[in-house]
């Protein structure tokens, strides 16, 4: 990209704005480690509602050898919701990596309350948390199966259940609070548009009754009509069916305008931590992640 040599030279910050300036990626990742030296556990605590329904302590998590997440602790209260900021490779998938089991724990632990108390999660499969500890994950990748019908691809989401009836009866359920999903159940999943099938995503996801979603980067590639379609059902699944949410988002400020929590990651290690619209107020914030 040219730089303008002009005196009014306009820099702005991360995924956002019309730029003169912009800050590249090193200089973000430089100056984010600035933000802070850690958030201590009394911040952390301070910033959820009720007692953690899903806890991280002290985390170190990678892939293979190679340690991304270094002492990362993580608290959310049933039914709230966190996202996840930070520059490119600070280990925010990670964060959600290591929460669903696709990563190696080389020590700390996580955890879920139930009705039987508090239950150690970290070494349990993808499929066990699934089941088990009602946590699902969304991709942010384009994940449906576009040869199958939208009806046949909600019938995938539940593919743990015992009973494929079950599975059935979850999928009419979903279809009948999105008439827009069941107006396509026979068409093959590739005729939608992509809000469409990001609804879909997420509505495979909700076939197994899951307490908690982990939601990888909702607003990646969707038009702005979209992107605004998918945070009204995330708000609502948070709002009326008592849903934990913890995302990444790229779209920093309407991750933040979304969440009653925003943690910003840099370098594998929780920088700052605070209600979701304080964050937005951080000018050192807006500077680098927000446009301003």
């Amino acid at each position: 990209m040219a730089v303008s040599e002009s005196k009014n030279k306009k820099t702005v910050g991360y995924h956002q704005g019309e730029v003169n300036t912009v800050i590249s990626v090193e200089d973000v990742n430089r100056q984010a480690q600035q933000l802070g030296s850690g958030v201590s556990e009394e911040t952390i605590n301070n910033l959820i509602k009720d007692e953690p329904f899903l806890k991280i302590e002290n985390l170190r998590a990678g892939y293979g050898k190679m340690e991304i997440l270094h002492d990362f602790t993580l608290k959310i209260s049933k039914g709230e919701s966190l996202c996840l900021i930070g520059p490119n490779g600070a280990g925010k998938s990670t964060v959600l990596h290591s929460i669903f089991g696709f990563t190696k724990i080389f020590s700390g632990s996580i955890s879920v309350r139930n009705e039987n108390g508090e239950q150690n999660i970290t070494n349990l499969t993808p499929s066990e948390k699934l089941k088990e500890a009602g946590i699902a994950y969304i991709l942010q990748d384009n994940s449906v199966f576009p040869g199958m019908t939208v009806e046949e691809n909600l019938w995938m989401g539940g593919y743990l259940k015992e009973k494929p009836e079950e599975a059935k009866e979850a999928a009419e359920e979903i279809f009948a609070k999105y008439e827009r999903l069941a107006n396509r159940r026979h068409q093959p999943a590739r005729v939608l548009s992509g809000g469409e099938r990001r609804l879909l995503e997420i509505s495979r996801a909700l076939v197994m009754k899951p307490q908690v979603l982990l939601v990888d980067e909702p607003s990646i590639g969707l038009e702005p009509r979209f992107i605004e379609m998918v945070f009204e059902i995330l708000y609502d699944l948070q709002e009326k069916e008592g849903k934990t949410i913890i995302m990444v988002e790229q779209n920093a400020k309407k991750g933040l305008e979304f969440a009653d929590i925003g943690y910003v990651l840099v370098a594998g290690e929780l920088a700052l931590a605070g209600k979701g619209n304080e964050l937005l107020e951080n000018p050192e914030v807006g500077r680098l992640f927000l446009g301003g």
